[in-house]
């Protein structure tokens, strides 16, 4: 169902791509995985041998492998490490007949976690405690995060001395990209802390970071809300069901008995959707816009020491923005399907039939269940599928599936044919639509929200409106010196590259004590609330 077919998006640049998987790893990563590293648990052998631990159904849920699969038959592979995540009933939350939920190891707030970290122990590791700053290495005039003191368990490091960073989130090492955008997001608040500390010279560390941090959190809300999320789920679908607003005032719909966690149909399924977005080859782009060579992903996992490689990191930030992700659909790149994780071995493991597995360890409803919730109508045959799903794509789901209701979502999602404006169809659109929603209304130090001892001033939040993804980048990597103004989009006539300097920029001056956050400059009529009602598209 998910060949290694090549399509570009012929719009989107793999920069869309990357950030989308900065904003997951924000609200939520399953309990007992990094989704990094190999898993300490190991339900199949190195060879890939059913193990006994593979037969205690707490601990593990391996993939066996068919005599005829193309890529195990090659080295007599039997068997794919799969490790379940940790329920509520493994931590004796719950008892008696309750069903299980599963767990997630980070807060599902939109607020930077991966920077910050989820704990108050974490924090402490990432911060400097001086001039409001997150710790760093200082290594050819730019700013790493610190070293991991577990680099040897964490990253796939080839010698003692190998990059290998602590951050906020475990999966900072994950790939060379995501990486990127880890460290531009460490550097984004630093830089911010050192221009709050000079325009208030007397704030001390504490009131300089959690500024700073107020701050960068807000930008990266706005980035994911304003500049991701029209792409991905639409804007005028994210108009109407009031996921944004037009508008240069408040939005002060925060409501208390909207439930913003994680639902797990979002984090298991539809949002992992675009992994079929994700590219094999990370193009290294030069400031004239052309590219002499690629990193193969496969090559880099865990191994984060290529950033720092001649201008690796600068030419990988021009590739994010230069480089077009694959499209959305029902194709997935060999080098998650077959070569994920592999660290020097032939082959590794399989994110698609990963997905697959995990839809089926945290016992998702059925895409036929689901569709039907989301306004489809309930399939009684696989005909019936017709109406989302190519004639080709039903006629390979009635071969694979003995009934309509076996059809897993991750599956089925995947084969919808894109709402209009969007890039998903409509079963996974719903959850998407659904969950964006929860997570900025039911956040009450959402930064758009007017609050007089956690908010913004109404300037303050105007200049907040006027960050990019593009300026983050070039803000943060100083030997990028151009770039387009949307940067989740191809460069073209209209998307035309220009100078950084040219680019709207936040103005920090307005968090000078007299204007900042001791400033009580709010508008003396509130933006009108949001309708109490809400419906997302169907």
């Amino acid at each position: 169902m998910f060949p290694d077919i090549q399509v570009e998006d012929p719009k989107w640049t793999l920069n869309a791509m990357q950030y989308g998987q900065i904003i997951t790893h924000d609200m939520s990563m399953i309990a007992g995985s990094t989704q990094a590293q190999p898993h300490s648990t190991k339900c199949c052998s190195a060879t890939g041998q059913l193990l006994e631990l593979a037969n205690v159904p707490e601990h593990c849920y391996p993939i066996v492998l068919s005599d005829d699969d193309p890529i195990a038959r090659q080295i007599n592979m039997k068997c794919m490490n799969f490790v379940r995540t940790i329920t509520d009933r493994d931590r004796r939350c719950v008892g008696g007949y309750q069903p299980a939920e599963q767990l997630t190891a980070v807060n599902h707030y939109l607020d930077l976690s991966i920077v910050y970290g989820n704990s108050d122990q974490v924090n402490q590791q990432v911060r400097e405690f001086r001039g409001g700053r997150l710790r760093v290495e200082l290594r050819n005039n730019q700013e790493w995060p610190p070293r991991n003191t577990n680099a040897s368990g964490v990253c796939s490091i080839q010698s003692p001395q190998e990059a290998c960073y602590l951050a906020g989130d475990a999966r900072v090492n994950q790939n060379p990209q995501l990486t990127v955008l880890q460290v531009i997001l460490l550097r984004e608040h630093n830089r911010i802390a050192d221009a709050l500390a000079k325009l208030n010279p007397h704030w001390d560390d504490e009131t300089i970071f959690q500024e700073a941090r107020k701050i960068a959190i807000a930008e990266h809300q706005f980035i994911s809300y304003y500049e991701w999320l029209p792409i991905f789920i639409g804007l005028e679908n994210s108009i109407r069901n009031k996921i944004i607003y037009n508008t240069n005032r408040y939005v002060n719909d925060y409501k208390s008995r909207v439930d913003p966690t994680i639902l797990n149909e979002h984090a298991t399924a539809a949002f992992r959707y675009f992994h079929s977005a994700i590219a094999g080859g990370l193009d290294l782009v030069t400031e004239h816009r052309s590219s002499y060579g690629n990193l193969r992903l496969s090559d880099w996992f865990n191994r984060p020491a290529i950033l720092e490689e001649g201008n690796n990191f600068a030419d990988l930030c021009r590739g994010l923005g230069t480089q077009p992700e694959l499209m959305n659909d029902q194709y997935h790149d060999s080098e998650i399907t077959q070569y994920l994780f592999r660290n020097g071995m032939q082959f590794g493991s399989d994110l698609k039939a990963t997905d697959v597995q995990r839809n089926r360890d945290h016992g998702l409803a059925s895409y036929n269940d689901m569709r039907s919730y989301c306004g489809l109508k309930k399939a009684y045959v696989f005909e019936d599928f017709l109406d989302v799903i190519s004639a080709d794509n039903v006629r390979k789901l009635s071969q694979l599936y003995e009934d309509p209701d076996d059809v897993d979502l991750t599956v089925g999602g995947t084969l919808e044919a894109h709402v209009p404006d969007t890039l998903a169809g409509p079963t996974f659109l719903c959850i998407l639509t659904e969950q964006f929603y929860r997570t900025r209304v039911g956040d009450r130090f959402w930064f758009e929200n007017r609050n007089h001892n956690s908010g913004f001033t109404l300037p303050q939040l105007n200049e907040i409106r006027k960050t990019s993804i593009a300026r983050l980048l070039c803000d943060n990597s100083p030997d990028v010196k151009s770039m387009q103004p949307r940067a989740f989009e191809r460069i073209s006539h209209s998307n035309a590259i220009v100078s950084c300097d040219s680019l709207p920029a936040v103005d920090l001056s307005l968090w000078k004590d007299s204007n900042g956050i001791h400033g009580s400059s709010y508008p003396k009529t509130p933006f009108e609330y949001g309708s109490d009602n809400f419906f997302f598209k169907k």
